[in-house]
């Protein structure tokens, strides 16, 4: 299928990248599941293997399957490429990996989610790279943390747990500005509500575990390329570039044009890195994308719910949901979201630490997991689980506070959600 302008979302959610099966005329696009592939004679896998010609060699780097998830995911995302691979945390490095190198530093929202700062704060260090935290509303503290060494600034859309809303068209101004790319993390609002590169980010990754497979079957990653950057402007990034020794002097840039970051993530990242997507996890995540819109309308339509009643009651101290008139970010959110904020939120609790955990163990409905973006709704205590290896004021610049509970909403029936969390908040604040 031809993926012209005039398409919805709704169609591009089903058809994108998906052709009948040439060999069995199969509607729905195929398991390949297959490791390697035959080539045509020695002449056509020399050309695959010197990338003078596209096509598929080995699965850790291309696959069939694959390669139709990218092309919907990039399609839904308006990049004009992607590059899937094994979880949302193998994405983000593998979005790094092509701007960094030993003693080069990112920087990034404090309002990040904790497997994200972590690997931030702590990982990354182990290949000579650093990360510098800071509030993405004040504009003036992110450009003070730019500095020569600078490579990317990385935010999430709407922020894992608080679901605080990102100014991506600020900090895209502010990034292109200081001549790097923008990097926005759309996972917990999906292609459907916030389209990152329409607002100039350069680079969006994804875990595809959470709504765009939508049923906590299998983990997944992508980075999308907008196409938009330019590479060769100076000497910052010479990955993409410079000569690249394992493919004699070939320059990533100058050969593949807009698709140099994608072509790059697929011959070194996936060749070197090898953060691979299996093939079946990626037909999961096909057959759950085609109804992710009709999802995310309910996901919000709950979410939006649950969180009014929850303002309104006595035994909640606050609520984060940015999809409130009374949050903070309501403007920004009416503008840059009109489709809803998401369904993911926090809620603190009076009573504290114990009332939470309490909560968490009262909930019936509501699956207690360290997971979010599911059918069904989830809870988490971020300070005992995703954001227990940092310190108490960390978890507070984080929004995950000792008595904080992080709420995924799921699609269920919004008076059985709201008649559960009632029954479990009366006996955690009894």
């Amino acid at each position: 299928m031809t993926n012209r302008p005039s398409y919805g979302f709704d169609t591009l959610q089903i058809h994108a990248g998906a052709r009948p099966d040439p060999a069995t005329g199969a509607r729905q696009t195929p398991i390949h599941q297959t490791t390697a592939y035959v080539f045509k004679d020695a002449d056509h896998a020399a050309a695959l293997f010197n990338l003078q010609e596209v096509g598929f060699i080995y699965s850790r780097l291309t696959n069939p399957t694959i390669a139709v998830l990218q092309e919907r995911i990039a399609t839904l995302e308006g990049g004009v490429g992607a590059v899937c691979c094994s979880s949302g945390h193998a994405a983000q490095i593998m979005a790094l990996f092509p701007l960094m190198s030993p003693g080069k530093n990112i920087v990034a929202s404090t309002r990040l989610y904790g497997g994200t700062l972590t690997q931030f704060s702590q990982t990354i260090k182990r290949f000579g790279w650093s990360a510098t935290f800071v509030d993405m509303d004040d504009e003036a503290a992110v450009k003070a943390a730019i500095d020569d060494n600078t490579r990317a600034i990385f935010c999430e859309s709407i922020a894992n747990p608080g679901g605080y809303v990102t100014d991506i068209p600020a900090m895209a101004k502010l990034a292109d500005a200081e001549g790097i790319p923008l990097i926005v993390d759309n996972t917990a609002a999906t292609p459907f509500l916030c389209r990152p590169i329409e607002m100039g980010a350069t680079l969006v990754v994804h875990s595809t575990t959470k709504y765009l497979t939508g049923s906590g079957t299998v983990t997944g990653g992508a980075v999308v390329d907008s196409g938009r950057f330019d590479w060769s402007k100076n000497d910052k990034f010479p990955s993409l570039s410079q000569p690249e020794e394992a493919y004699h002097g070939l320059k990533f840039h100058e050969t593949f044009g807009e698709l140099a970051f994608t072509f790059h993530g697929i011959a070194i990242g996936l060749r070197d890195l090898g953060m691979t997507m299996n093939p079946q996890g990626a037909h999961y995540t096909l057959i759950g994308m085609e109804t992710l819109s009709l999802r995310m309308e309910r996901h919000v339509h709950n979410a939006e719910k649950l969180a009014r009643w929850l303002e309104e009651d006595p035994r909640i101290d606050r609520v984060t949901y940015a999809g409130l008139k009374s949050s903070p970010y309501a403007d920004r959110a009416k503008k840059l979201y009109p489709r809803g904020t998401g369904a993911l939120f926090t809620i603190a609790v009076k009573g504290g630490y114990d009332a939470c955990i309490k909560l968490v163990d009262g909930l019936e409905i509501f699956s207690h997991v360290a997971n979010l973006g599911d059918a069904r709704s989830l809870i988490l205590h971020p300070a005992s689980t995703t954001h227990r290896q940092l310190s108490v004021e960390q978890q507070e610049k984080a929004g995950a506070g000792p008595s904080v509970v992080r709420l995924s909403i799921g699609i269920e029936s919004i008076e059985d959600l709201i008649a559960d969390m009632d029954q479990a908040l009366t006996k955690a604040t009894a």
